[in-house]
C-alpha cells in the first residue's frame, strides 16, 4: 500500500485522474473573470505546440477574429502527437485536420506554418524557436499561445518562447491553457487567477467550435481520440466547449 501511494505521488499531473467539468462549471468565479474583447484586432498569430491545440484552447476566439476580417496565421511547432513520435496520423493528416477545423470556424483563409520540430527537440529547449517566432509574429497585433503554467513540458517551452518573442516585438500575448482544466481545481492556489480573463463566446460561435473539434479526429461518439491515439473522454472535451475561453494575460 505504501509503495502504491508513493507511485501515485510520483505520477505526472497529466497522468492522474482529472478534475471534472462539473466542478469547474459549479465554480462561480468561472463566469466572473473580466472579459477581453476581440474587436479591433486586425491580425493574430496562434502558436500551437501540436496541431489542434489552438482549436481546443482558442477556437472560439479564432472564429470571432475571422468573422471580423482579421488576418490569421497558425504556427504548428511540432507535427508529433502530445506524447512523442509514432503517434496517430502523419503530419500531413494532422495539418489537414487543422485546415478543416479552421474552415468550419470561418477561418479558411488562415495561413498555416508548420515548423516540424520534434517533441524531443522542444523538450530540450526548442533551439531556434524564439527566433522563428519573432520572425513569424512580426507585424501582427496579437499572439495567442500556450500558457506557460500548463504543466505539459512541450507546451511550457513553446509558451516561454512565444512570450519572449511577443515581448521583443512589443505585442500583447494571451496564454491559452489546455491541461490546466485537468490537473488544477477551482480556487487552486497554484494558478495565478488574477491574470485570467474571459473571451465570451456567443452560442453560434460555441457551436462552430464544437464542430471544429470534431474535424480534429478527436470526436468519436462518447470517447474522443487524442493526437497520440488514446481516448480523450467526453468529460475532458467538455472543458473546451464552454461558452467562454479563459486566457492569461
Amino acid at each position: 500500500m505504501r509503495a502504491t501511494r508513493w507511485a501515485e505521488r510520483r505520477r505526472h499531473p497529466l497522468d492522474r485522474p482529472g478534475t471534472s467539468e462539473a466542478s469547474w462549471r459549479g465554480w462561480p468565479a468561472l463566469r466572473e473573470f473580466p472579459a477581453v474583447h476581440m474587436a479591433g484586432i486586425g491580425s493574430v498569430v496562434a502558436v500551437a505546440p501540436h496541431p489542434g491545440d489552438e482549436i481546443l484552447s482558442a477556437g472560439g476566439a479564432i472564429a470571432m477574429l475571422a468573422a471580423a476580417g482579421a488576418r490569421l496565421r497558425v504556427v504548428s511547432v511540432s507535427d508529433e502527437g502530445e506524447f512523442g513520435p509514432g503517434t496517430r496520423g502523419t503530419s500531413w493528416e494532422r495539418l489537414t485536420e487543422v485546415r478543416h477545423a479552421l474552415r468550419v470556424l470561418g477561418a479558411e483563409s488562415a495561413e498555416i506554418v508548420p515548423l516540424g520540430m520534434s517533441g524531443e527537440a522542444i523538450r530540450e529547449g526548442g533551439a531556434g524557436l524564439e527566433e522563428a517566432l519573432v520572425r513569424l509574429c512580426a507585424g501582427f497585433d496579437l499572439c495567442l499561445a500556450p500558457w506557460e503554467g500548463d504543466r505539459h513540458p512541450e507546451h511550457e517551452v513553446v509558451a516561454r518562447a512565444a512570450r519572449i518573442a511577443a515581448t521583443a516585438l512589443g505585442i500583447p500575448l494571451l496564454g491559452c491553457p489546455v491541461w490546466l482544466w485537468h490537473w488544477a481545481h477551482p480556487e487552486d492556489d497554484r494558478v495565478p487567477w488574477e491574470r485570467v480573463n474571459r473571451i465570451v463566446l456567443p452560442e453560434e460561435t460555441r457551436r462552430l467550435k464544437v464542430d471544429a473539434i470534431a474535424c480534429l479526429n478527436v470526436w468519436s461518439g462518447a470517447n474522443h481520440v487524442t493526437a497520440d491515439g488514446s481516448a480523450l473522454s467526453a468529460e475532458k472535451v467538455a472543458h473546451f466547449i464552454r461558452d467562454a475561453e479563459l486566457v492569461f494575460r
